[in-house]
């Protein structure tokens, strides 16, 4: 769920439709969506490879510390980018719409959404003046998931209202494996430790 700020009109916008209660799926509903590009696997596993190895091999002397703490930033926000903006999982379910990235899994309670529309390809949930977007949606399946996010979010009215903070998914670990990694790789070759 890409959040974005700020409201634009862009070319295609609309607002959800309705489906009849015979259409709609059983709660909690899996988003369809496309597999994760082969450039956010190849961006979450890259620094997890080069970082290390860099570390072990290049360097020498004491201004190298700098070069890996430089090395393990630079590494760690490139996961954390390709973690962030490409969605794993979404879950509609009868209280909230859950997001899973590579690092985080998100929460947005119904009640917090003003409307839900269709932007060029994607879904666009309003609440306030921030805009969650779901995109990466299958072909062809836009308009049903807006009437069935449409639907949850109508239907939850009466529903006592569960917000959540974001809490880490298994990409936390993965990152956290990632530093020992990069640092360790860095302090074996050098007998520091």
């Amino acid at each position: 769920m890409e959040n974005r700020s700020g409201t634009s009109e862009a070319a295609g916008a609309g607002p959800a439709g309705e489906l009849p209660a015979a259409q709609l799926p059983g709660l909690p509903w899996r988003v369809p969506l496309d597999p994760a590009p082969w450039w956010a696997w190849a961006l979450f596993v890259l620094p997890f490879l080069a970082v290390p190895a860099l570390n072990s091999w290049l360097w020498m002397g004491a201004r190298d510390f700098l070069a890996v703490g430089l090395f393990t930033a630079i590494g760690a926000s490139v996961v954390r980018v390709a973690g962030g903006v490409v969605l794993y999982r979404v879950e509609i379910t009868a209280t909230a719409l859950k997001a899973r990235t590579s690092l985080l899994v998100r929460s947005l309670a119904w009640q917090d959404v003003d409307q839900v529309e269709v932007v060029d390809g994607s879904v666009v949930l309003t609440s306030g003046k921030d805009e969650n977007e779901i995109n990466g949606i299958a072909k062809d399946q836009t308009q049903y998931v807006a009437a069935v996010v449409e639907a949850a979010r109508r239907d939850a009215t009466d529903e006592p209202v569960r917000r959540s903070r974001p809490y880490p998914g298994i990409g936390v670990v993965v990152v956290l494996v990632y530093l020992v990694l990069s640092v360790g790789a860095f302090l074996l070759r050098w007998h520091l430790v």
